[in-house]
């Protein structure tokens, strides 16, 4: 359900109850949250609550699609907290980040246990989070850490362009200081690999440069000359169709509107994501790329600036979904 005080729960509702959703659902969170959410919404969906148990037993099965929101239709919740009436909108709060927490943990978990099909994940609050305690930074190094993988990245998805980040939720300063030939060479691995399992045959990726103008041959940073290009170089060896490093100021252009790539090898978070959310944060999805299931994301934050408002766009937690149900079956 993401963090409880911001727009997760309603525009998880507000997806199930949704006409176009056309895929299963089962809901980890707070069922008290969600029901309120329904109510202030005046959606006619039932909240159906089950306790961790009916999980485990195999009794708490993903409800159908609301059938375009008919009166009394089911959504199912895995109570995962039990939050109070009065926790207040749009603020962080321990509480809601230690919620949100425990929905994550359990949502991983019935995946990796294989009783759910994908995981696909509401906005959390990145403060929330450490009010309550919680050391990671987000849910990529999270769900990481809960399946015991290490290379994993943050691919971000829509239906113009696609790029994946060599570092994720680091300070600028740590990030630069991070990039190194072989996380370089990793994520460009992981790509083409993540690529292939979603029906691309022979994925083409193009690297973006670090500095301005990818370094202007060494004359404004001498990263990709050093770091980059190596990178590059052991991917074409082992038969990977890499390309660059390319100015990241033209390579996602060249991506989308001349469709010259498949993914964009980006270095930094807002590197790859300032182009993706810019086409519309309606139409994005975050794919977690090298866990060992399927884990599809919405591509914005908690919007607490609008918590409660019933202002909220379910439209990238619908395309997520659908997503999610394409890659466990494809």
């Amino acid at each position: 359900m993401g963090d409880p005080c911001g727009i997760g729960p309603e525009i998880v509702v507000k997806a199930c109850a949704d006409p176009r959703l056309d895929v299963p659902v089962l809901v980890f969170g707070d069922p008290a949250v969600l029901a309120r959410a329904a109510q202030r919404l005046g959606l006619p969906v039932r909240i159906d609550a089950l306790e961790p148990p009916a999980l485990a037993s195999g009794a708490a099965d993903p409800a159908p699609p609301a059938d375009g929101g008919v009166a009394g239709a089911a959504v199912r919740v895995v109570r995962c907290a039990t939050l109070p009436s009065d926790l207040p909108l749009g603020r962080v709060d321990a509480r809601a980040g230690e919620a949100a927490y425990r929905s994550i943990v359990a949502g991983a978990r019935a995946a990796l246990d294989g009783r759910i099909g994908a995981l696909v994940t509401a906005p959390i609050h990145k403060e929330a989070l450490r009010a309550a305690g919680v050391g990671h930074p987000g849910h990529t190094e999270l769900l990481a850490d809960i399946a015991g993988v290490r290379d994993v990245r943050m691919m971000l998805v829509n239906d113009e362009l696609r790029t994946i980040l060599v570092t994720v939720h680091e300070p600028l300063a740590d990030a630069i200081r991070s990039i190194d030939t072989a996380r370089v060479a990793a994520t460009i691995e992981i790509a083409d690999a993540a690529l292939r399992r979603f029906g691309v045959p022979a994925p083409r990726i193009a690297v973006a440069g670090l500095n301005p103008h990818a370094g202007e041959g060494g004359t404004i940073g001498r990263e990709e000359i050093d770091v980059i290009a190596p990178a590059i170089a052991q991917a074409t060896r082992r038969g990977i169709d890499a390309s660059g490093p390319w100015a990241g100021d033209t390579v996602f252009m060249r991506a989308r509107g001349f469709r010259e790539f498949d993914v964009v090898v980006a270095m930094y978070h807002d590197q790859g994501l300032i182009p993706i959310k810019y086409l519309g944060l309606d139409r994005g999805v975050n794919v977690t790329v090298g866990l060992p299931f399927v884990r599809t994301s919405v591509d914005h934050g908690t919007a607490f600036d609008i918590a409660g408002t019933g202002r909220a766009d379910p439209s990238s937690l619908l395309a997520a979904l659908r997503l999610a149900a394409q890659l466990r079956h494809g």
